[in-house]
């Protein structure tokens, strides 16, 4: 499995990352256990939670479960020393954690301490602030969401006030290094300029939706990654299972995301079916299992750190695993683009 950097940290992480955020709902807790000795068997060392998983739904009385599966493996013996873990500080808005409040420095000691309890372990390798408390144009909300009226000089406050809050941590050893999620380039430049004027912790990485078909990163965050070492970790690699091809022709397979959630966060359109028909049809053309073509095609990317893929069962585990050795001509990457021009960002 390649390895590779996380941002300036000396911290380096497989290619391909496992999610988690299926376990506690759509997978017990023996079935989360399986995949991370399957993952580390495989060499995927690299693990990714959140305080507010698991999701599918997201409930009050779930909140944290997916901290308690991973930390139960630790309990039962998983050494820790394998894993990198990254974890995320759940912020505005999430009524079901600390009753919506910002991220700020007030919030974050509880939010560490509350994970490190349930994840059982001292540290957390990866903590990342789950997305922005001025909101964020992930989630579909390009569409609307409006960056004016925001008081930039608060801001960049509370960004200073986070930031010595994670030093304080770091200084602790609860937390390694420190990463963004949902963010956009002014953002992500302004944490890096508060990180200048503080001395706290540096992005080390951005985890952004990012697949063939949610393409955003690829022009100013594509930028500021490669100029800042601020690596990609992409989620929803397969656009929630789009790119499998299992939903095409009106499919909703038994227990799949599909039929959890019936628009799939906004992505079920019909230009996003036109466009999964023009990457089967280029896996066909190739021979190429289509989940593994989209992986192995994020991969390639040059700012990207890892990507984070998620499994309900061992079968989609092991196809996500055999990504890593997947070589993409250059027949297939012009396919892809081509794919790409016919049907750009069809969610």
């Amino acid at each position: 499995m390649e390895r590779r950097k996380l941002g300036r940290t000396g911290i380096e992480v497989s290619a391909l990352c496992l999610g988690s955020m299926t376990w506690g709902t759509q997978n017990t807790m023996e079935e989360g256990h399986a995949q991370i000795d399957r993952a580390l068997d495989s060499g995927i060392d690299f693990v990714d939670t959140a305080e507010m998983y698991p999701v599918n739904p997201i409930a009050k009385e779930t909140i944290g479960r997916t901290e308690e599966i991973i930390g139960h493996w630790f309990a039962g013996g998983g050494a820790r020393d394998r894993m990198i873990l990254a974890s995320k500080h759940s912020g505005a808005g999430m009524q079901h954690v600390r009753d919506g409040a910002d991220i700020s420095g007030a919030t974050i000691p509880g939010a560490v301490e509350g994970s490190l309890r349930r994840l059982q372990t001292d540290y957390i390798d990866l903590y990342q602030f789950h997305w922005p408390n001025r909101g964020s144009y992930m989630f579909r909300q390009n569409w609307a969401y409006d960056p004016s009226g925001h008081d930039t000089v608060a801001v960049r406050q509370n960004m200073e006030d986070c930031l010595g809050a994670l030093q304080r941590e770091v200084d602790r050893g609860t937390i390694r290094a420190f990463g963004l999620s949902n963010e956009s380039a002014w953002g992500t430049a302004q944490w890096l300029a508060a990180s200048e004027r503080t001395g706290g912790p540096r992005v080390a990485s951005v985890q952004n939706e990012y697949s063939l078909m949610c393409r955003f990163y690829d022009t100013d965050m594509a930028e500021l990654s490669l100029n800042e070492d601020v690596g990609l970790l992409s989620f929803s690699p397969l656009a929630t299972g789009l790119l499998t091809g299992k939903y095409q022709g009106g499919a909703v397979p038994d227990g799949s995301r599909l039929s959890l959630n019936p628009d799939l966060g906004g992505r079920k359109t019909p230009r996003a079916f036109e466009a999964v028909d023009a990457y089967l049809a280029v896996a066909q053309k190739h021979g190429l299992d289509p989940s593994q073509m989209a992986l192995a095609w994020c991969l390639t990317r040059p700012f990207m750190c890892s990507a984070i893929f998620g499994a309900t069962t061992m079968e989609q585990l092991e196809v996500a695993i055999g990504a890593a050795d997947v070589a993409l001509s250059e027949e297939v990457m012009v396919d892809l683009d081509n794919a790409h021009r016919d049907h750009p960002m069809p969610f």
